[in-house]
């Protein structure tokens, strides 16, 4: 019997994450993969708020906030008050993070290559498909589609 897309979906991801966790953990790093993308978003050495992060790792403002307070508990981000709004935080890595930097880009270009590697194993790349599904899933939502498929 053939899989649901959403299992199918959480089995790639697991089998994705667990290799480049293990890949981190090689390393010598105790370090998330979902970190990747606010690390991305902030290693040019500069300060943002959430909504930054989020737009620059195109995840959503939840996720970007889920993600930080876990980073920040465990060091690898420091927030301050934003000079010209109290009420808004800017984050930045901290000399944690900055110091590890180097030790997770070395890390990302590893994973970038054996991401192409596995596109270039595919009949269609997988990132190509991702990209395609994600763009028809923007033009017409997935609910959109379960409530017509009820009618």
């Amino acid at each position: 019997m053939k899989q649901g897309l959403g299992t199918q979906l959480r089995h790639l991801i697991e089998l994705l994450d667990g290799a480049v966790q293990a890949a981190y953990a090689e390393a010598g790093l105790d370090y998330r993969p979902r970190y990747t993308p606010v690390m991305r978003a902030l290693a040019g050495g500069q300060s943002c708020s959430v909504s930054q992060i989020a737009e620059s790792a195109g995840i959503t403002q939840p996720a970007a906030t889920q993600t930080i307070a876990l980073m920040l508990k465990e060091g690898w981000l420091v927030a301050q008050a934003s000079p010209t709004d109290a009420r808004q935080k800017l984050l930045r890595l901290s000399a944690q993070g900055e110091r590890l930097l180097p030790q997770l880009q070395a890390c990302w270009r590893a994973t970038a290559a054996a991401a192409a590697s596995l596109d270039a194993d595919l009949p269609q790349p997988l990132s190509d498909t991702l990209a395609s599904a994600i763009a028809a899933l923007e033009q017409r939502p997935f609910s959109e589609r379960i409530r017509n498929a009820k009618e």
